[in-house]
């Protein structure tokens, strides 16, 4: 059976006016033309649905019955229709997105509520984990973008890759806090704190105060950046963090920030990353935010960068 959108409106609608030169007027169609997809329709059917008299169709039994099921259907496929264009208009739909701590806690939010300001529609599923949970997450389809510290290359993930700038957080009344540049030598034997040892950041760390002969005293091993920030701003340590974090910290703290932060020598920098599952197309809403997320990211390592130039 292959019933079609126009046979089951013009069924309808002669149901609803019980004429067929009437329906003709409420579809913009002829007579002739509702006569004949009715007829099309009892075909499709394999029985009669009216009685034919003197030139006008009576509902049989069969009709009346058909008539519920029909209107059913006809509204199913206008919300379908509906549906799908607000899902074209980018007005309906979900998104899943995850993301590593130091994004999770000003970036994201502000970048996804600015995104979804004019979409009251869409549903977000927005969730914080550690990189390698996101990158997992994301190569198995579970979310549809991410944005983490770069993985090893997956042939189940797309990675576009941003390197942020790496800079040294001083409390404000420091009198490392003067200096325009940190180095190891100012850091000599000073109280660091520091991420895992096998972290970017911590081995480019390392192998900085190795090669000046410096001596790194790590009193603090921290997950993520952001608490150790906490730490240095209690006057406890420094520690050389990349700028996502350190633009969190300010976000956060706003005037009551009692950080600064200069730039490093040598340089170092944190690769992270926009993450995409590479089998799966990407939903037109989801392309659309790739796009917004793409555009904050590098407005993102712009503003890092310019904490190098910070007075």
């Amino acid at each position: 059976m292959n019933l079609s959108f126009r046979q089951l409106q013009t069924f309808v609608q002669v149901m609803r006016t019980g004429s067929v030169s009437e329906a003709g007027r409420a579809l913009g169609r002829t007579q002739p033309a509702v006569s004949a997809m009715i007829a099309g329709l009892e075909r499709e059917v394999g029985f009669q649905l009216f009685e034919r008299e003197r030139g006008r169709l009576v509902p049989k039994p069969e009709a009346h019955y058909f008539l519920e099921e029909a209107e059913f259907l006809l509204e199913r496929l206008t919300r379908s229709t509906r549906t799908l264009q607000d899902i074209g208009n980018l007005e309906k739909g979900k998104l899943r997105i995850a993301c590593n701590p130091a994004a999770s806690s000003f970036f994201m939010p502000r970048v996804l509520a600015n995104f979804l300001r004019d979409k009251p529609d869409i549903e977000a599923s927005l969730m914080m984990r550690s990189s390698p949970v996101v990158t997992d997450w994301i190569a198995s389809q579970q979310y549809d973008i991410g944005f983490a510290e770069t993985p090893e290359p997956r042939r189940t993930i797309i990675s576009e890759v941003f390197a942020l700038p790496g800079v040294c957080a001083v409390p404000k009344d420091d009198p490392l806090a003067r200096k325009k540049v940190i180095t190891p030598a100012d850091l000599d034997g000073k109280p660091m704190a520091m991420l895992f040892d096998d972290h970017s950041i911590s081995e480019q760390t390392r192998k900085a105060f190795n090669e000046a002969g410096a001596r790194l005293n790590k009193r603090f091993e921290l997950r993520t950046f952001l608490p150790a920030l906490q730490l240095v701003s209690e006057g406890l340590c420094y520690t050389i963090c990349e700028g996502l974090s350190a633009i969190s910290h300010q976000e956060s703290f706003g005037d009551r920030n009692s950080l600064v932060f200069r730039p490093f020598k040598p340089e170092c920098f944190l690769n992270m990353s926009l993450l995409t599952p590479a089998n799966r197309p990407l939903s037109l809403l989801v392309k659309s935010f790739a796009e917004v997320l793409r555009a904050e990211i590098k407005a993102l390592v712009e503003r890092a960068a310019g904490l190098r130039d910070l007075p």
